[in-house]
This record gives C-alpha cells, structure tokens and sequence, in this order.
C-alpha cells in the first residue's frame, strides 16, 4: 500500500504541470487580456477628461507600452513567462533607465527596489559595467540596452551625434515564483496574490467546513434510518422532501430566499456575514450575529449535498440489507441490528467515504452565485470576479490551489476506502 499511495504522490507534480501550463497559455492567447483592457480604460478614460480631437484617440508612447508589457509579465515569450510564473526560470522583475550624453562616461544611480547605489560606467558605445558604489564589481545588477538604442549603435559604429543619447537599462534577475511561494500580483487590488487569497479563504473554509459536518452528520443517520423504514410512510415523506431539495439548484434557492418574508420582516439578514456594528458587539454577540446571517447561506450551500448524501446512504445500506451473507447472519441467529451495524453498514459507507475525499475541493471552490446573492467574500466571488476583470494571476493562483486539493482529495479517497474495505489492497 505504501507504494502504491508514493507513485500517486509522484503523480502530483507533472499533472499540475499539465493543468497549469494548459490554463497559463489559455490567459496568455485568449482576446481581450489584460493589456488590451487596460489600454481600453486608458483610452475611455482619456475620451472623458478631453474633447473629441487629433490629440484625443492618441497612442501610448512605445515606453508606455513597453512600461505595461514588463507590469503584466508579457514582455516575455508564453513558454518563458510559464517557467518564470513557475519559480525555474529567473524573471528581471526590477528595471531602471538610465541615459548618457555624448561625453558622459559614468552616472552614480540608485538601483530599483532596494534603493542601493550603483555605478553605472561606460567603456564604449554600448559596452557598460554596473560597479558598487566604491567602484568594485556589482555581482547583482547586471546591464542592457533596448533594441532600438542597440541597432542604433551597432549602425554607427561610434559615439553618438551631440544631440542624442545612449539609453541603458539595469536590471536584476531573481527566482520568483509558485515554488518560492510568490503568485504575482494583482491586476485589480496591487496586492500580492496570496494576501488576497487568504483574505477570502477563512469565509470559504468556515462555510465549507460547516456544510460538511452538517451534511454528513444528518445524511448519514437519515440514510440509515430511511433504509431501515423503506416504503413506510416516513420513508415517503421524507422522500418528496429530499427530491425537492435536489431538485433546487442552491443559487435559485439563494435567490428566493434573499427575497422571502424572512429577510422582508428581519428575522434573517440577506447581505454579508456581519452586520454593520460587528466590532462593537460583545463575544457572545459576534457569535451569534455570525450565526444568523450564516443560516440562509448554509441552507443553500447544504441543500444538493443533503439530498445527494442521504439517498446515496439509504440506498447502498438496502443493497448490502439485500446480499446473501446478510440473510445469512440472521438465519444464523444474529440479530437483525447487530446485522446491520455490524456487516452491511461498514460496506455501505464505501461509497460514502470515498465521497468524503472529493469534498476537499470545496475548502477553494466555494460557489459564486450563492456568494454573490449574499454578498458573501469567498473565494468562489473572487474567482468570478477575476475571470471577468482579467485578473489572471488570481486565477491562476486558485486553479493551481485547487488542483492540489482536488489530487489530494484523491488520494485521501483511496485511503479512507482502504480504512473502510479490508478487501483492497493497492498492489
């Protein structure tokens, strides 16, 4: 079994290699990324301030847009930007411009980021060194020249005319990326990624933590019981009510229950997790305020589990009520309950606890919908959100988080099945 649970281990890797790489050349090639918004906002945004006019509809200048190309990482191939997005391929993340004159040899600058002094030398047109401050070698910061500037002396062959100027970039490559736990930075907050993420993530796994105690705390006695009461009229009621509720999709119950008589006459609130004067309320009274406004969002999140657990247990305990070793226990003299709880019930719960392991997945996916009608931050609303604003390094950040659970949910599935059936064996 141990070998079996280390190649499913040594899978992990190359299959978020696979999906990354997939959804990281899906952001880079699909219309309308990230550049092309923000050019869009830029040019409505020039269209309000300025009449219609020669000057109004005006390109960015090739430094503007060469400026954005470095803030969104597309200055770089797709192949070499995945690598560097990755962590295994160094990006030069901290640039800076420097100009020389004609007769200028040597400029004393601070360096990007650290604010460090350098010196910037010329030794020939087009040929630099970056020193330390006292004038040893600069191991660090390394040098050069935009394309233009560099055909621009590769043409001459010698200095400059009077009037113009040679153009010289620093720069520093480093290592930073999903493996030194750096996703990037936000489009739309300028924060880093994983701050963000974990701003929503106690909402999602406070909700996803609650429908799973929930659903499997009362699914798993009501399968049981409904089982054990099959075709009697407790078994029917309960019945219409659990194939209405999988019936209702958990965004349209979200919506009618935002909209009910309970919301209208202020017995639950319909809006956030906290209420307004939440830092001003006791212990006790944070508790309970997160409580109430956790009842309607739960109902929603619980009502397609709840149905899905509850038929998924009755149903498999009747089969194993069913199987000839069963019968045989109590022909036997077993008693019918300990034939029951003591052989159909632990290979009932196979399915069950195979199930278990797949709902990992909900600690990073949530559901949007239901957060966007409670305007509730989880992550499910941050990743819709992301889609629709481009903020590709957020969802890159939750696809590769969610992978891992999804893989490791996997794996937890095996493992709990092998708990439950002492007939597995992974060789």
């Amino acid at each position: 079994m141990g070998a079996y649970f280390l190649r499913r281990f040594l899978l992990i890797p190359p299959t978020l290699f696979g999906v990354t790489l997939l959804v990281f050349l899906l952001t880079r090639f699909v219309p309308g990324g990230p550049l092309e918004q923000r050019l869009a906002e830029m040019r409505k945004a020039g269209e309000g301030t300025a009449k219609a006019g020669p000057g109004s509809q005006q390109a960015l200048s090739e430094e503007q847009m060469e400026q954005l190309k470095v803030t969104y990482r597309l200055d770089i191939g797709p192949v070499e930007g995945y690598f560097a997005w990755l962590g295994v391929w160094p990006y030069a993340d901290q640039r800076k411009k420097v100009e020389f004159g004609k007769d200028e040899n040597e400029q004393r600058v601070r360096s990007p980021g650290p604010r460090d002094p350098v010196l910037i030398r010329r030794r020939a047109p087009g040929d630099y060194e970056v020193l330390n401050a006292d004038g040893t070698p600069n191991d660090v910061w390394k040098w050069r020249m935009p394309k233009s500037t560099a055909a621009q002396t590769a043409t001459s062959g010698e200095s400059l005319a009077p009037n113009q100027v040679e153009k010289v970039e620093i720069y520093r490559e480093r290592f930073s990326g999903v493996l030194q736990g750096d996703f990037g930075k936000s489009f739309r907050y300028g924060e880093p990624v994983l701050d963000v993420i974990l701003s929503r993530w106690p909402t999602t796994i406070y909700f996803a933590v609650l429908t799973l105690l929930a659903s499997y705390l009362i699914s798993i006695p009501l399968g049981i019981w409904k089982a054990l009461h099959h075709r009697r009229w407790q078994d029917n009621a309960t019945s219409t009510l659990i194939f209405a509720g999988f019936a209702i999709p958990g965004y349209a119950l979200a919506a009618l229950l935002a909209t009910s008589m309970l919301v209208r006459n202020g017995t639950f609130p319909s809006v956030g997790l906290t209420s307004f004067n939440f830092p001003d309320l006791s212990t006790w009274g944070k508790i309970k305020d997160i409580a109430i406004h956790s009842i309607l969002p739960l109902c929603c999140y619980l009502v397609g589990a709840f149905a899905f657990l509850t038929m998924l247990m009755k149903n498999n305990l009747m089969d194993n009520l069913a199987t000839d070793y069963v019968r045989t226990a109590v022909a036997k003299g077993v008693p019918y309950r300990k034939a029951v709880t003591g052989h159909a019930l632990r290979n009932a719960f196979i399915p069950i606890a195979t199930n278990l392991g797949h709902a990992l997945s909900a600690f990073v996916g949530g559901s949007f919908l239901i957060e966007r009608v409670f305007d509730i931050n989880g992550l499910g609303l941050l990743g819709f959100e992301s889609i629709l604003d481009r903020d590709y390094p957020i969802v890159m950040a939750i696809v590769t988080i969610s992978a891992i659970f999804m893989l490791l949910g996997n794996i937890l599935s095996d493992f709990l099945v092998a708990l439950v059936d002492p007939r597995v064996r992974f060789d």
